[in-house]
């Protein structure tokens, strides 16, 4: 009997690990169609000319769908890093560091990580932002945000408001990131992102 409860409680434990796993997978097939449904259509009729409505046709998802896993266009293309994310990019500096030091670091390291077929994606979706006007203007709001994860992340400050330095460091390197972003884009890949890269952070004097 002891064997039998063990039996069904293991294959009851395989069930719910095998569902999780597979709902888990099915999120973020629907989720890699829906962003890549959108980047097509973004690319054929630009940006704003497409409704979240024909994206989610295009994806054979709802509207409801969409906004489960997007928060609107402008988030689809524009993607912010996640706050694990930053903290893995800052893991193991030294805790002496400015947070211009820190992002000089950061920046490049992660760029160079990145797959060659994420870095062709990465290209096509600054390339769309680089051609709508209105998303140029909304890439400040979204490198904002990006400088309070980076504040956020630093050591020992949980809780505690950032150092003023910090927080015009953070702000100046992010704008100087996105204006190589944009300057990227604009080139058509004529220059190399992390060339650009390092000449925004020079004129900061990095």
């Amino acid at each position: 009997m002891r064997w039998l409860a063990e039996t069904r409680f293991l294959a009851h434990h395989l069930c719910v690990t095998e569902t999780g796993d597979w709902r888990k997978a099915r999120w973020e097939a629907t989720h890699r169609r829906i962003f890549t449904c959108a980047l097509a259509l973004f690319q054929d009729f630009g940006f704003e000319q497409v409704s979240v409505g024909q994206i989610a046709a295009r994806a054979k998802v709802s509207v409801p769908t969409f906004y489960a896993h997007f928060p609107s266009k402008e988030h689809l293309i524009m993607a912010l890093p996640t706050p694990e994310q930053i903290s893995a990019l800052i893991a193991g500096q030294p805790a002496e560091l400015t947070m211009a030091e820190r992002l000089r670091r950061a920046v490049p390291r992660f760029i160079a990580a990145m797959p060659p077929d994420e870095h062709e994606e990465m290209a096509a979706r600054w390339r769309i932002i680089a051609d709508t006007p209105a998303l140029r203007i909304r890439a400040a709001e979204f490198e904002r945000t990006t400088a309070g994860m980076f504040l956020d992340s630093l050591p020992g400050v949980t809780g505690a408001a950032p150092a003023h330095a910090d927080v015009v460091q953070a702000g100046a390197y992010l704008a100087a990131y996105t204006a190589a972003l944009l300057t990227w884009a604009d080139s058509k890949g004529r220059r190399k992102l992390d060339e650009l890269i390092d000449e925004a952070f020079r004129a900061l004097g990095g």
